[in-house]
């Protein structure tokens, strides 16, 4: 079993764990305590089948359910990697306004990913390629500083 951290910058940190069974867990712990569930998919680690959102006592619940009276320790490697973690709004002008995120691109183009969609009615944790972007959309995307500036581009059609 493989336990791997990555920090997300403005966002908190990322931790996946390989089971011996080949699945991939995800938990994305936020800064302010939320925090996230994931499942992928074991032939596409990017791909997410299913997201569980849990606040911080749902989260010390299920902890204490998975180990219980014990302090598990994770064996984490960080991974030095130069991430970023931006915002990028998805104006009426933009030639994605109205599209399926997956006709972006946006990780073959720009090696960057768009993690969740956020929108008025709320967030949409890791959206699927046929999840249809709005205007007013504010896209949170995760690559190298260069990635997300190439993203940030090409979704402003400029």
């Amino acid at each position: 079993m493989t336990t791997k951290s990555t920090k997300l910058p403005g966002l908190g940190t990322q931790y996946d764990i390989d089971t011996r069974a080949g699945r991939r867990i995800s938990v994305v712990a936020h800064q302010d305590g939320r925090r996230f569930l994931g499942f992928y998919d074991p032939e596409d680690p990017d791909a997410c089948q299913a997201t569980v959102p849990l606040d911080r006592e749902e989260s010390e619940s299920l902890a204490q359910l998975l180990a219980p009276g014990e302090n598990p320790k994770l064996g984490t490697c960080e991974l030095d990697i130069d991430l970023v973690t931006v915002r990028i709004p998805l104006s009426g002008q933009s030639p994605y306004s109205g599209a399926l995120l997956g006709e972006t691109r946006a990780r073959t183009r720009t090696g960057a990913s768009i993690v969740a969609v956020l929108r008025r009615t709320g967030a949409v944790p890791s959206p699927a390629p046929d999840f249809r972007l709005e205007a007013g959309d504010t896209l949170v995307a995760v690559g190298t500083r260069e990635g997300v500036d190439e993203l940030t581009r090409i979704l402003s059609g400029t």
